[in-house]
């Protein structure tokens, strides 16, 4: 994970030294804007990968002379299906809609879509 950190902070600093450029000639706040929020979420990234690495370490793959058998094993838990994806989907198509025709279908898609989301956020918070 350290070499995608460093990958990503380059992109960050690439993002970085283009806004201030960019923001210095042409005084456009959208231009602005776009790359202020690039810079800002290859930070974020950059930030996750150096936080995984100094939590787990190097994996088998950023060793030269690690084996296939070194990466044997259970990799993580992966959740089994689940009714909450498409209950977030339906409440955003709904919230969309919602806007169109009313406030009242506006707030019946938030609960949905708010079930959904919490559902998901909550529905393997038990499993080891």
């Amino acid at each position: 994970m350290k070499a995608e950190a460093y990958l990503f902070g380059g992109v960050a600093a690439f993002f970085l030294v283009t806004d201030v450029i960019y923001t210095w000639f042409a005084k456009e706040p959208a231009g602005t804007a776009a790359l202020t929020v690039s810079f800002l979420m290859a930070t974020i990234i950059s930030f996750f990968f150096a936080m995984t690495y100094r939590r787990k370490g190097r994996r088998p793959e950023d060793v030269q002379d690690s084996e296939i058998r070194d990466r044997a094993g259970p990799l993580d838990f992966f959740p089994p299906h689940s009714g909450y994806p498409p209950m977030t989907g339906l409440g955003f198509a709904l919230l969309g809609v919602g806007i169109i025709y009313g406030l009242w279908l506006f707030l019946i898609a938030l609960g949905i879509l708010a079930a959904g989301v919490i559902g998901m956020v909550f529905e393997f918070n038990g499993h080891d």
